[in-house]
């Protein structure tokens, strides 16, 4: 495996593999990688003849509150991960951008709800930093979990939208021995915090294992049994546009953001027929 950290050599190199043809896999990271990444890394591994990961910490999906600074880092611990999983190149940049960099990527309607009401000015920041991945790396497929679905969801629209010639595969959803997702914030979570986190994914399951033909009710199941200190939202939405659903009649999605501490947990669970 190679480590790449110059932007300039990372997009001569992504130039030559897409003139020669290669089929070049890509899955794009923040680092502190856990066995969620590392599943994701190994599935791309089978349908590509190069492997790219990338690890930056992007500043422009992170709020004034949000403290860049204390994401968690292991450099050298996600390295040896790569490697493990197969990956040809790390690229691990000191800066994606440019000093003139003055571009902005907008997906619209679909990041107006759930976190793009939460957090206005993250999924701008993920659209951008990954148009510019994109455009450096020159995938014919990148891989995306769907543990932050909407960030999926929002992905494959924009790549679709702007003809990319991408493939956006989804990757699954891993979660730990007791069912919590795996997820680089669970460090932030004390020993109670976790226990009650657990109540999270068990909402979501009897969801998803309910007979209710209604969202409202299925949603009313799932706060019974919720444990937290403060739930964002906990929705059954379509999939493809995360427009609200009511009537439980087709593949949907249910999601949901509690808090538990100070710590935001994502989960969701595919429901419906």
């Amino acid at each position: 495996m190679d480590i790449i950290r110059s932007v300039d050599t990372m997009h001569a190199l992504a130039l030559g593999w897409r003139a020669r043809g290669k089929k070049v896999g890509f899955v794009p990271t923040m680092g502190y990688l856990h066995r969620g990444h590392t599943t994701l890394i190994e599935l791309m591994r089978q349908r590509c003849e190069i492997l790219i990961v990338s690890i930056y910490v992007n500043p422009l999906q992170f709020a004034p509150t949000e403290d860049l600074g204390r994401y968690p880092r292991d450099p050298e611990g996600d390295a040896k991960k790569c490697e493990a999983a197969g990956c040809d190149i790390l690229f691990m940049p000191e800066n994606l951008y440019p000093p003139d960099f003055r571009t902005t990527v907008n997906v619209s309607q679909i990041t107006a709800r759930w976190e793009g009401a939460a957090r206005p000015e993250h999924f701008q920041g993920v659209a951008t930093v990954v148009c510019r991945l994109f455009g450096l790396v020159q995938p014919t497929a990148a891989m995306f979990g769907e543990k932050d679905y909407q960030q999926f969801a929002v992905l494959k629209s924009m790549a679709h939208d702007l003809a990319m010639g991408i493939e956006i595969v989804p990757g699954p959803l891993v979660r730990d021995h007791d069912g919590l997702a795996l997820s680089s914030r669970n460090v932030y979570l004390s020993g109670e915090e976790r226990r009650r986190a657990l109540s999270l994914h068990r909402a979501l399951f009897a969801m998803r294992e309910s007979r209710a033909p209604t969202a409202t009710e299925r949603i009313a199941e799932g706060r019974a049994i919720l444990d937290c200190d403060g739930l964002d939202y906990l929705a059954v939405v379509h999939p493809d546009t995360l427009d609200p659903v009511e009537q439980i009649d087709r593949p949907l999605r249910a999601i949901a953001t509690a808090r538990y501490g100070k710590t935001r947990l994502l989960d969701n669970v595919a429901i419906g027929p």
